[in-house]
């Protein structure tokens, strides 16, 4: 597994930097979309490598990897930010205003991140052994068409009801989710290429024919297996 240590922190990597830049709104065209939602769409991307290549068992450690890195980066945001600022320093209001963690949204990210990647691993997985590991586009579109759907429900409703508007609310949702489909679509060939290259390289390509789905269960000699 020389790849898997590699993909598995541009994975984290990918999704610290996404939840850092969301805290900016952006209205780009006929999207309305926080800053995440350029880049949050490569963590998926990245999930549906390492589950087709390295199946299930392995993406369920990945996921709760980036999960515990994101607590950690909002521990740290938030304690950085409670420490006195020196007297000859300007900023405080500047770091609190984009690093300070709001805890309704770190919530609202961390839960949508679980559901979401979870999802997204279980219907790759259980795609590729209905389809006997043809029509790779299916499973990646698929898995993602239903994966973005609960992360993205789950982070606009959480994070933001009852402060935006309802009908904002709803274009939120719209937007986003339109927008990371329509990444993720995009990126098929790009898909295509890193998964052959990756099971080249490795010579793996693991079906999760008798795979224990908990999401919770789970041990650090499934990275090993």
């Amino acid at each position: 597994m020389r790849l898997f240590p590699i993909i598995m922190a541009l994975f984290v990597t990918v999704l610290l930097v996404s939840n850092t830049v969301a805290v900016k709104i952006t209205h780009l065209g006929p999207f309305y979309f926080d800053g995440a939602t350029i880049l949050f769409p490569l963590t998926y991307i990245f999930g549906d490598i390492l589950t087709e290549v390295y199946g299930y068992k392995r993406s369920r450690i990945v996921v709760w990897t980036g999960f515990l890195a994101c607590v950690f980066m909002s521990l740290m945001y938030w304690l950085v930010g409670i420490l006195p600022a020196a007297n000859d320093w300007q900023q405080q209001e500047a770091y609190l205003a984009i690093l300070g963690q709001i805890p309704r949204i770190v919530i609202a990210s961390l839960i949508a991140y679980l559901g979401g990647e979870f999802v997204n691993a279980f219907i790759l997985a259980k795609m590729k052994i209905a389809t006997k590991g043809r029509y790779l586009w299916t499973r990646t579109i698929g898995s993602t068409i239903v994966g973005q759907a609960v992360d993205t429900v789950l982070f606009v409703v959480i994070a933001f009801t009852g402060i935006i508007p309802a009908n904002l609310l709803m274009y939120m949702i719209v937007s986003n989710y339109v927008f990371k489909i329509a990444f993720e679509a995009l990126a098929t060939p790009f898909t295509y290429a890193a998964v052959g290259l990756v099971k080249k390289i490795e010579d793996v390509d693991y079906y999760d024919s008798d795979t224990d789905f908990n999401p919770f269960r789970f041990s650090i000699k499934d990275m090993m297996a």
